[in-house]
């Protein structure tokens, strides 16, 4: 059975996740000041590849607030991981938890399990990225299914400033 890959253009489902601060986020919401949304999602506490992106990510987060673009960067670990990892990369963006299988399949992700106790305790998403516009539809879209394959971020942040400046329309969106 082949499963269901979220795409250019498509309208980003109604998810909701626990918030590392502030109670639950909508991640296909941007909140005001911002329109539009980024949604990272990472593979967890286990992947130091996740912990360089999301320390990466901090510096992209003044860019992103000119553009008006919204930043969370979710994964499915527990809120006690999440709060370890946090710790040390002290991020200047939200942070959501515990993406639940259902998410992650609403999404298309890919999903792995552990490969042993060490790793983590419950299956997780591979990397994702989706750009949310101020109609709630996908704007862009990036799914791997492993942790060396991620949008560059400073090629990501520039192609939303051009998407931005120009009213570039979506792409890759022919069936």
């Amino acid at each position: 059975m082949k499963e269901f890959k979220l795409s250019a253009g498509d309208t980003f489902p109604d998810l909701t996740v626990s918030s590392l601060n502030d109670g639950e986020i909508v991640l296909g919401k941007a909140d005001a000041p911002n329109d539009w949304k980024l949604v990272v999602v990472y593979r967890g506490k286990h992947c130091p590849i996740c912990a360089k992106y999301l320390t990466e990510l901090k510096e992209f987060t003044d860019k992103l607030a000119e553009l008006k673009v919204d930043l969370v960067a979710v994964s499915a670990d527990p809120v006690e991981k999440v709060e370890k990892q946090m710790a040390e990369i002290k991020p200047s963006y939200k942070i959501g938890y515990g993406l639940s299988i259902e998410q992650m399949r609403a999404l298309g992700l890919y999903i792995s399990d552990p490969r042993s106790p060490e790793e983590t305790d419950r299956p997780f998403a591979e990397p994702g990225m989706f750009l949310i516009n101020d109609k709630g539809t996908v704007q862009m879209v990036d799914i791997s299914n492993a942790p060396f394959s991620r949008p560059d971020l400073e090629s990501l942040v520039n192609g939303i400033e051009f998407i931005r400046s120009n009213d570039y329309p979506i792409r890759g969106t022919h069936q």
